[in-house]
């Protein structure tokens, strides 16, 4: 209840989202990688940030914002980070049917995808952190201590 309170009109719920998504990205990086010399493995990936992107836009950009008054309205720009969902998919592409040799799985591409999702975690880590600074600040009268 308190946390609906202190977090629903921040982006710290999407940047949780985030988060995890980035963690599950790492997962299947790892997977891929493991994977590279298995005969018939079909490399996967992660899709988020698209509808990541948009929630973040029609959380605090759309001038047009509906609110729900009775269970059966339709939420109007809803950036609940509840609806938003990765998907985990594999993927096909027939110019690198065989950049290991016997699979789609090409190392220098995961490890590049490794590195950007390392950094995505870690940004969207500071944003969560210094959102908790800013609020611990205000909470605290904004003083210069702590």
């Amino acid at each position: 209840m308190i946390d609906n309170f202190l977090f629903a009109k921040t982006k710290i719920p999407l940047l949780h989202k985030a988060l995890s998504v980035y963690t599950q990205r790492q997962k299947v990086i790892a997977g891929n990688i493991a994977n590279i010399s298995t005969e018939g493995y079909k490399r996967r990936d992660v899709e988020f940030e698209t509808h990541f992107n948009d929630a973040l836009t029609l959380g605090g950009a759309t001038p047009l914002a509906g609110a729900t008054t009775q269970p059966m309205h339709m939420s109007i720009n809803s950036s609940d980070p509840d609806q938003l969902q990765s998907q985990v998919v594999q993927t096909t592409t027939e110019t690198d049917a065989y950049a290991s040799g016997v699979n789609n799985v090409d190392i220098d591409l995961e490890m590049s995808e490794l590195a950007q999702n390392q950094i995505r975690f870690k940004y969207a880590s500071r944003l969560i952190s210094q959102s908790f600074n800013q609020m611990r600040r205000a909470i605290s009268g904004g003083g210069s201590g702590t």
